[in-house]
């Protein structure tokens, strides 16, 4: 990758083989610490420190360089975001600023006509989608959606209780058939690693990276990956009426739970299939509510550096390349 490279000064997990990733990249706690040490020429160098990773307030590994992509790693970027909720994103925009990802937000009620949409993910890296309770898009609006998704662009669907997934579950029907989300449940609370049979963030995947625990939001919506109308036993092995367990899955081929929440239910998940990168949340409350508490901000960051799809586009999604 021009621009940016890294000097191996650990060793790096099969992951981490990307310029814009971290060492610790698909790690949920980062073994040993590593600080970044910019070079007179711009590249990025990790110096291992031979001690353990501090820890944030929640338990995290505390610092950027857990993150999964290196400050600065996607300049140039743009994520187009139809925001139709109006909940506060400062804090978001502000997050993947760091990562060199701009944002071009679409407020409540200007949703851009078909052609404008079109020309805005031209010139975008990736789409989120922040759905609210009545229909905002059209056909052709989800058509253009589809084609964005279908060339392996990164889509990012957010909805929240019930009803607050209009959109999102039409256009993430569209985009994976069977795929949607159902339901209200009361979450607030911290959640930790998803050991098996527990609730939890789940550990390995790319998005997880640098993260033992993680804010589930407040009230939160459950994701049904299987077409069916309402979670079923086939999809998570037990009633929700259990709270506190993460059930056995049968997970449908290309998703990976990303984060269950403290009833059980699947609040997250990533999809990723024939190169194409999807992830769908149920708790859009993350975004506004209790940021960061814990672990929402390198969440959203991971997210986002996922669904550039730097391993499908290359030099296309380097520092500085235009798209």
């Amino acid at each position: 990758m021009r621009h940016l490279a890294l000097t191996l000064a650990l060793l790096l997990s099969p992951t981490a083989a990307l310029a814009q990733y971290t060492p610790s990249a698909g790690q949920n706690a980062p073994a040993e610490a590593y600080a970044p040490k910019p070079t007179a020429d711009g590249k990025v160098r990790f110096e291992r420190l031979k001690q353990a990773p501090a820890k944030d307030g929640h338990g995290n590994a505390a610092g950027n360089q857990y993150d999964l992509a290196v400050d600065g790693a996607f300049k140039g970027q743009t994520v187009l975001i139809l925001d139709q909720v109006g909940n506060t994103l400062v804090n978001t925009r502000a997050a993947l600023a760091e990562k060199g990802l701009s944002t071009v937000v679409y407020p409540p009620g200007l949703t851009p006509p078909v052609r404008e949409l079109q020309s805005a993910l031209q010139k975008s890296c990736e789409l989120w989608l922040i759905s609210t309770s009545q229909p905002q898009l059209t056909d052709d609006h989800i058509r253009v959606i589809k084609a964005f998704f279908d060339a392996g662009h990164g889509v990012y669907i957010w909805g929240d209780n019930d009803p607050l997934y209009a959109d999102a579950n039409r256009v993430a029907s569209a985009l994976v058939p069977g795929l949607g989300m159902r339901g209200d449940r009361y979450g607030d609370l911290v959640v930790g690693l998803a050991e098996r049979g527990s609730a939890g963030v789940a550990m390995g995947h790319l998005i997880t990276t640098g993260l033992e625990h993680l804010y589930e939001g407040v009230t939160i919506a459950t994701l049904l990956l299987d077409g069916q109308s309402e979670p079923a036993d086939s999809l998570y092995g037990a009633k929700l009426e259990q709270p506190g367990r993460a059930w056995d899955t049968a997970i449908p081929a290309g998703f990976t739970p990303l984060l269950y929440g403290s009833a059980g239910n699947l609040v997250s998940a990533a999809y990723e299939k024939d190169g194409r990168r999807l992830v769908i949340d149920g708790g859009f409350t993350r975004l506004a509510v209790s940021w960061d508490d814990a672990g929402t901000a390198r969440f959203v960051k991971n997210a986002a550096a996922w669904l550039v799809n730097a391993e499908r586009f290359k030099e296309k999604v380097a520092v500085g390349a235009p798209r």
